[in-house]
């Protein structure tokens, strides 16, 4: 095939697989019920376009998708309501008094405007940034890895349980991820041909990723270092010209025509730029003499790369000058310029510091691994494998050039270290915005194999069976794919269990909180009561801030202490964040892990009937 009809073939193909993401990404947003931080993000953003100015709910996260969530809300008609705590919220003269009251404020908001409604508009956005992020990974994937696998990196994408349970919640991670992408996509055209217009929307998108999540900062030395590795690894060795605005000015080398071992052009041809002399015009085509052009750079080199440092100084400058009035956008220009690093400052306020994580059956304040177990359970194994073949493939890679696995690599490995160090282990989540760059590499493998199997048979063959894994990955657990697990999860102790939904049924006994239970299933538990425990009440622990009756389930509410001992008879349904946890208290009953639960909801609420006993 050549080389446009793939390109056109690749294109039609990454855009049918967008639509299938945003299919499944909407079909699921419906099924499920509001998350634990959803109702204070909803609350948050509808304040703002009340107070303006005074950003006093969530103020632990910037505004910007929380913003985007309020404006959909708003054009479907939703409105701030008039209750005294959402009053006070915004209009209260003592600031200290309102934090947290965006939470029960957003719970009814959503309850009494209608659930299905608020979340229809308020998830709407987060649906369509999701769906651009899959968009920017074929465009960036296709500049720097070629079309296949750029449309490899789209289809592992699509295909991710990680993605398609976090695509459509109201929060900041998958936002993250796209900002961060397109940052990333920016910054790399900016260093291909530089020019005035591609720094502003450097700058542009370096304020939208900061805008985002407070822990986007980390980025700031990856584009300065982004900036800098420019200078000694071209994006276009084999370009024949200089490109346009700024680069002559960061660029250490002359061009090609006239630098020293080149070997671009006729040999005739160098032996002509070798004759130059410093008083000839240079060849670079700027009209100056060659003595006050690439002469004077040859003959002071050490001058030239301090000069081009400063240069590139000046540009991340700049660019953060313009993020910096994004950032202010953001904020409605407050008088006080201070509000976004203020808000930095209270990052985790909400958070219990005494409060113990778990893995694998142990507490601690902090794992320095989790976030590497977390991917290596939650992901699927398919994806693992493609991305280990795509970086080994990228490291032995000699189309790619070297700024170009630098942009793939740096980023995602700044950001992981920096969430393992200083994140609580709560989810893998956090590690959303190292994703799109390991489907990059996943995407790379996939073409690898593909361009393997016209010699050896079995690299085609491995390629599809690792297609369908990554297809059965994300059919097999719809629409629960928060509590996605892989296979790895079963096969030490319970290989019984795996199954179409990989080893979901295992995830309990490794991680806990987000990644197995945020409150998601409470549509679904309702559907399960009326049709196998009409009339009966259960006993309910689950973490939700949304309440159940909500969605008319009459329940007995339990505390997580109760769960600690022998069960007295009744119906239990517990979350699979407690069903992980009890069991591993010191001097706790191993009843929920011991006696079979009759059925798991939504894969995340286990329901167990304790009869009496005779």
């Amino acid at each position: 095939m050549k080389l446009p009809s793939l390109a056109k073939s690749t294109s039609w193909l990454a855009a049918a697989l967008v639509a299938v993401f945003l299919l499944l990404s909407f079909t699921e947003s419906r099924l499920k019920s509001p998350i634990w931080d959803e109702p204070s993000h909803i609350a948050s953003g509808l304040s703002y376009f009340v107070t303006h100015q005074i950003f006093r709910a969530n103020p632990q996260h910037p505004p910007l998708l929380k913003e985007l969530s309020a404006l959909s809300l708003m054009a479907g008609g939703v409105r701030w309501p008039h209750s005294p705590e959402a009053n006070y919220l915004v209009h209260g003269d003592d600031p200290s008094r309102v934090f947290g009251l965006d939470l029960p404020i957003g719970d009814a908001l959503i309850r009494d405007n209608g659930a299905d409604r608020v979340l229809f508009w308020a998830r709407l956005p987060f649906i369509l940034l999701a769906a651009g992020l899959a968009v920017l990974l074929y465009l960036w994937g296709r500049q720097l890895l070629g079309s296949v696998a750029a449309l490899g990196a789209v289809f592992v994408f699509v295909l991710d349980p990680t993605i398609l349970a976090h695509s459509f919640l109201v929060t900041t991670d998958v936002g993250l991820a796209a900002f961060t992408v397109l940052l990333m996509f920016a910054l790399w055209n900016y260093v291909r041909e530089p020019s005035w217009k591609r720094l502003v929307f450097c700058g542009l998108a370096l304020g939208g990723v900061l805008a985002t999540k407070f822990s986007a900062v980390f980025l700031l030395p990856v584009v300065a270092l982004l900036l800098l590795a420019s200078l000694r690894w071209r994006p276009n060795p084999d370009s024949a010209g200089e490109p346009a605005i700024l680069w002559p000015r960061l660029s250490s080398a002359p061009p090609p025509d006239v630098e020293a071992g080149d070997n671009t052009g006729t040999v005739d041809q160098r032996a002509a730029a070798a004759q130059i002399r410093r008083k000839d015009l240079c060849p670079c085509g700027s009209g100056r003499k060659y003595r006050k052009c690439h002469g004077a750079q040859a003959a002071k080199p050490a001058t030239r790369r301090g000069r081009n440092v400063l240069l590139v100084c000046g540009v991340f400058a700049a660019m953060c000058v313009v993020a910096a009035l994004v950032i202010e956008a953001t904020y409605f220009f407050p008088s006080d310029p201070l509000m976004y690093v203020k808000g930095a400052r209270m990052v985790n306020a909400d958070h219990d510091p005494t409060y113990l994580f778990f893995l694998a059956g142990q507490f601690s304040f902090h794992f320095a691994g989790y976030f590497a177990a977390a991917y290596l359970l939650k992901e699927p194994i398919a994806s693992i494998v493609l991305a280990a073949i795509g970086l080994v493939a990228l490291a032995k890679s000699r189309s790619i050039p070297g700024i170009g696995k630098l942009f793939i690599l740096l980023p995602p490995v700044v950001l992981f270290l920096a969430v393992s160090v200083l994140a609580d282990n709560m989810g893998i989540r956090y590690i959303i915005p190292v994703l799109p760059f390991v489907y990059l590499l996943a995407g790379l493998g996939l073409a690898t194999l593909f361009n393997a199997a016209r010699t050896m048979r079995w690299a085609g063959y491995l390629a599809a069976v690792l297609c369908a894994w990554l297809v059965l990955a994300a059919v097999g657990v719809y629409p629960d794919h928060l509590s996605y697990f892989n296979e790895a999860a079963c096969l030490l102790d319970q290989p019984g269990q795996i199954g179409l939904d990989g080893g979901t049924r295992c995830g309990p006994a490794w991680l806990d909180d987000t990644n197995v239970e945020w409150g998601q299933g409470m549509k679904q538990l309702k559907v399960w009561l009326d049709r196998h425990a009409a009339g009966r009440t259960p006993k309910l622990l689950m973490s939700a801030s949304f309440p159940p009756e909500a969605y008319g389930i009459h329940y007995e509410h339990i505390v997580p202490a109760d769960l600690t001992r022998e069960p007295a008879p009744g119906l239990y349904v517990v979350s699979a964040h407690f069903v992980a946890r009890i069991p591993a208290y010191q001097g706790s009953s191993d009843w929920l892990h011991r006696i079979q639960p009759i059925a798991i909801v939504g894969h995340s609420l286990y329901v167990y009937d304790i009869p009496r006993t005779p």
